[in-house]
């Protein structure tokens, strides 16, 4: 049977029609956006954006794609969640344990959080939000993705253990599930739009909801809701393609349904899953996405970069192709995405200022002046060179080729991606060209970024260097960190420790699968054993 087209990302949102009524509040800035003070600096402002920003998809825009009716689809996630636990409370706190479970962060303390203050809405960190009215006295409340989602992960202890209630922006977040999270949304409204307890699980999760919203649900959202599910019956998930899995993404499908372009096998091809880096002096990149796809016309698409070189026009050339990730993430129209430009220089601003937090654990303070001479001897051509004294980079080179990894996710960005994104209004602001391998990232922060490659295929940076060692599956999500191998901490069955309880649900990587395959990249094997260790010792520094 042919599957209906779907909008990628927060897929459910297709259940709202794309024509909707004249007389429209047609978008609403984010109200988790923090406040920030008149004076405050771009590093301050683009915190506050990179936090909280609606970046356009909260919207009537992106309520036809990627954003969700958020009482609705939030009251069918804890219908659900009783439906599995009867003992759960018809209340916030079973829609709060439900997202946690699918890696979001709530209750956190964000703590390169400085100058601004934060509204409480109730939302998860990475959740943007704001009312939006289709026709004149509606209210509908919209919920959309952010930044943060994804780029803000928790911190960790001195055993290795996580804080999920402490937070960082830059950070990756190696647990958001999008995959899970997405089917539970649409299997939920599959299994109570229609009921007769949705409506009153909405009262009883949001005490506080206006009238008007109330009927705004009642009259205008779900009788669109139903309709829509109607026409999906034979669907058996939300998307024609894979989304990931904890700490992962897979934008490029979603962007060439987003382009009208057609998906590889019908997207069931199309599993180039792209896993979720820090985001340390990632403004020292002169192309973005991990195969460089995007990079700014007129200039060379890979070239070295000194800190002298990343100014203002740098920033705001990174930042101005930045806005176009909104158009597969947030459902933003390309021809509006760029209205965003100066939240998303602001964004750069703070980037350039970002530091993660500093390895948790011990460090040996021997080994890493004998792993700063092999790492510049064996990494530093791809990965950049870093001061001695401060750890911080002085020289990237934007290296990009072949080193044997997988070649899905980038060869899933073809010449007919490129070709149509120069269709749209950024055919001036992006120079688009097809995946040629891929980019060496700088390994600022990579203590934090564990699973490695760019598919997340690696569970640790002692596996990274002796590949016989590479395990074919392992969990993913919620994890502890291993402070001697520096990534996750797993049993030798690749799963946790029997003792360890993670904080959200873990899954299973599988390397023998499409996207995921765990070869290539393998510099360092032939080290000793002692320059090994003395190397890793020297990357948890960075």
């Amino acid at each position: 049977m042919k599957r209906p087209r779907l909008i990628a990302g927060i897929a459910v949102a297709a259940l709202i029609a794309a024509a909707l009524w004249l007389g429209a509040r047609p978008a609403a800035e984010s109200l988790t956006r923090p406040v920030v003070p008149k004076d405050a600096s771009a590093a301050t402002r683009g915190a506050a954006a990179f936090e909280g920003a609606g970046f356009g998809g909260v919207s009537l825009d992106a309520l036809s794609s990627n954003a969700v009716p958020w009482r609705i689809a939030a009251a069918a996630l804890v219908l659900d969640e009783r439906a599995r636990d009867p003992s759960a409370p018809l209340d916030a706190t079973t829609l709060d344990r439900a997202l946690r479970r699918f890696g979001f962060l709530d209750s956190t303390v964000v703590v390169n959080r400085a100058g601004v203050r934060a509204h409480d809405v109730g939302m998860p960190l990475g959740f943007t939000t704001g009312d939006v009215a289709p026709v004149g006295g509606s209210v509908i409340r919209v919920a959309n993705l952010g930044c943060a989602a994804c780029h803000a992960g928790v911190t960790y202890g001195a055993e290795g253990q996580p804080l999920p209630d402490r937070v960082m922006l830059g950070m990756p977040n190696t647990s958001v599930d999008l995959e899970a999270y997405t089917a539970a949304i649409f299997q939920a409204l599959r299994r109570f739009a229609a009921s007769d307890e949705l409506l009153p699980a909405v009262d009883a999760i949001f005490p506080k909801l206006d009238w008007r919203e109330r009927a705004s649900l009642s009259a205008l959202v779900l009788p669109l809701a139903r309709q829509r599910l109607d026409t999906l019956a034979g669907v058996d998930r939300p998307m024609p393609f894979p989304n990931g899995g904890p700490g992962s993404t897979n934008g490029v499908p979603a962007l060439k349904v987003a382009l009208g372009v057609a998906l590889l096998g019908g997207g069931q091809g199309e599993a180039g899953v792209v896993s979720i880096p820090d985001l340390g002096d990632r403004v020292w990149r002169t192309s973005l996405l991990a195969d460089g796809a995007y990079a700014v016309p007129g200039k060379p698409r890979q070239s070295p970069v000194t800190a002298d070189m990343i100014d203002d026009a740098h920033l705001r050339s990174l930042a101005a192709i930045t806005t176009f990730f909104t158009v597969p993430s947030m459902g933003v129209h390309p021809d509006k995405a760029i209205a965003n430009l100066d939240d998303a220089a602001d964004v750069m601003a703070f980037l350039k200022a970002y530091r993660p937090q500093g390895f948790p654990g011990p460090i040996d303070r021997v080994r890493t002046t004998a792993g700063s001479r092999i790492y510049q001897a064996e990494c530093a051509t791809c990965h950049g060179s870093y001061d001695d004294a401060s750890s911080r980079l002085v020289q990237f080179p934007n290296w990009r080729g072949d080193v044997g990894t997988d070649p899905l996710r980038a060869s899933a960005f073809d010449r007919g991606l490129a070709d149509a994104v120069t269709r749209t209004a950024y055919r001036d602001i992006i120079a688009s060209a097809p995946g040629a391998g891929y980019v060496a990232p700088p390994l600022t922060g990579i203590w934090a970024s564990a699973p490695y490659l760019h598919n997340g295929s690696v569970p640790t940076l002692a596996a990274m260097l002796s590949p016989e060692t590479r395990p074919q599956r392992f969990m993913v999500g919620g994890h502890a960190l291993d402070l001697v191998r520096v990534g996750l901490r797993l049993d030798m069955d690749g799963a946790y420790p029997r003792d360890y309880r993670p904080f959200s649900q873990p899954a299973w990587t599988d390397t023998s699968t499409p996207g995921h395959n765990k070869e290539g990249h393998v510099f360092g094997e032939t080290l000793s054993p002692a320059d090994k260790l003395a190397l890793i010792e020297f990357l948890k520094l960075l």
